[in-house]
């Protein structure tokens, strides 16, 4: 199957398929984290109409969408047309020719999910995937099913402090902050590929 992985820089959900035999391949606009010869430096959008893909996982910009930083939309008037831009990017990867769809991104406020008009197809947590960790991370599922569980670990996990189980969320502030955010759980990356390439 030929997979892209559209906006990763880290490699991990490409690097899952390909273990499996897949052609995947990621794309981002920075190199990849782990230099490899698989990874497209361009645009997202130009990559998934531009090419015949089996299936695309896609991870599309969250900064002026996500549910956490909605207030600053009332604070900062110029965030609004981002938000449209950003909206407009998710809606053309949603519509890609590509038989086979997965779009991640935390749960969206009002106004983002206004301008996508799609609803999520489901919630996924790290802990449901060996992590012990929570991060509510929404999937936009086209001709796959939903991800199941592997290795639900909630209970362990909530013996943890709030802070240990909300590591990301503390982490401290940094120019490379934001790379460690969005860097895809190995647990969940797993099973993507065992999942959706087992198709």
């Amino acid at each position: 199957m030929k997979v892209l992985v559209n906006c990763e820089y880290s490699g991990r959900v490409r690097e899952a398929f390909r273990k499996l035999g897949h052609d995947a391949w990621s794309c981002d606009l920075i190199e990849s984290e782990d230099n490899s010869p698989h990874h497209i430096i361009g645009d997202a959008i130009e990559v998934a109409y531009d090419q015949p893909w089996d299936l695309m996982i896609a991870h599309p910009p969250c900064t002026y969408m996500t549910n956490s930083g909605v207030c600053w939309l009332h604070k900062d008037p110029t965030r609004w047309a981002k938000l449209d831009d950003a909206a407009e990017f998710f809606k053309k990867l949603w519509n890609a020719p590509i038989p086979k769809k997965v779009l991640e991104n935390p749960i969206m406020h009002k106004y983002a999910r206004e301008r996508v008009g799609v609803n999520k197809s489901q919630v996924i947590q790290p802990w449901m995937f060996g992590h012990m960790e929570q991060k509510a991370t929404c999937l936009w599922l086209r001709g796959v099913e939903p991800l199941k569980p592997t290795n639900i670990v909630k209970a362990e996990m909530m013996k943890l402090t709030h802070a240990e189980r909300n590591r990301l969320h503390y982490l401290s502030p940094g120019p490379d902050r934001w790379k460690e955010r969005s860097r895809t759980y190995q647990g969940i990356a797993d099973a993507m590929a065992a999942q959706w390439g087992a198709v």
